[in-house]
C-alpha cells in the first residue's frame, strides 16, 4: 500500500459515523463544573457597588434633571461588565462605546429601511452582532441596543443620545471608580 493510499485509509477511519457525530455533538452540551470561580474581596464588592450606583445614577440624574434621553435598558447590562467584570475585553471603552454606537447605527438603519416587523428586529440584532464582531467592538448589551432601536422605531438622533452620551458617561465613571481599588486597573486599553 502506498503512502497516499495509507493517508486516505486513515482519513476514512477517523471520520466519525453519523451516530458518533450526534453523540459527540450532544456530549459537548454536558458541560462540567467550574472550579475556578474567582472570589471578590469586600473592597472589590464595594467598588462594584459604588461604580454601579454612580454610573447608572449619573445617567439617570442627567436624564431626569436635564430632561436628556439617556436611559436605555441595555445600560444595566453594561453596568455589570463595567463595574463587576472590568478586566474582560467586552468591558473596555472601545467595546462599550463602539459596541453601543455601532449597534444603534445598525438598528436605526434597519428600522428606517424595513420598519419594526419581527424579522426586522431579528435582522437588526443579527447585523449588529456581525458589525461589532468585524470591528472588534463586541459588547453583548449592544444587541439589546439594536433591538431597542428597531423595536421603538428610533431615528438617527438615538445614536448620539441616549446611546453615545450614555455609554460615555458609564465609561467615565468606570475609569474614575474602578481605579480606586488596588485590585483593579481600568481600562486595559482604549482603542
Amino acid at each position: 500500500m502506498s503512502t497516499k493510499e495509507s493517508n486516505e485509509q486513515t482519513k476514512q477511519d477517523s471520520t466519525p459515523t453519523t451516530g458518533e457525530a450526534f453523540k459527540n455533538y450532544f456530549c459537548k452540551m454536558k458541560g462540567g463544573r467550574n472550579q475556578n470561580l474567582p472570589a471578590m474581596s469586600l473592597s472589590g464588592l464595594l467598588v462594584t457597588a459604588l461604580g454601579s450606583f454612580a454610573g447608572v445614577g449619573l445617567v439617570t440624574l442627567l436624564s431626569i434633571y436635564y430632561q436628556l434621553p439617556l436611559l436605555l435598558p441595555s445600560f444595566g447590562a453594561s453596568a455589570v461588565l463595567l463595574y463587576a467584570a472590568c478586566s474582560v475585553p467586552m468591558a473596555q471603552p472601545r467595546n462599550v462605546i463602539g459596541g453601543h454606537v455601532i449597534s444603534a447605527l445598525v438598528g436605526v438603519i434597519v428600522y428606517q429601511l424595513m420598519g419594526d416587523a419581527w424579522w426586522a428586529i431579528t435582522l437588526g440584532v443579527t447585523l449588529a452582532i456581525l458589525a461589532m464582531t468585524v470591528t472588534y467592538t463586541l459588547h453583548p448589551p449592544g444587541g439589546a441596543t439594536a433591538f431597542m432601536a428597531v423595536y421603538n422605531g428610533q431615528d438617527f438622533s438615538f445614536i448620539l443620545s441616549p446611546v453615545g452620551l450614555g455609554a460615555l458617561c458609564l465609561v467615565l465613571i468606570a475609569v474614575l471608580v474602578n481605579n480606586l481599588s488596588r485590585e483593579r486597573k481600568y481600562p486595559y486599553y482604549w482603542f
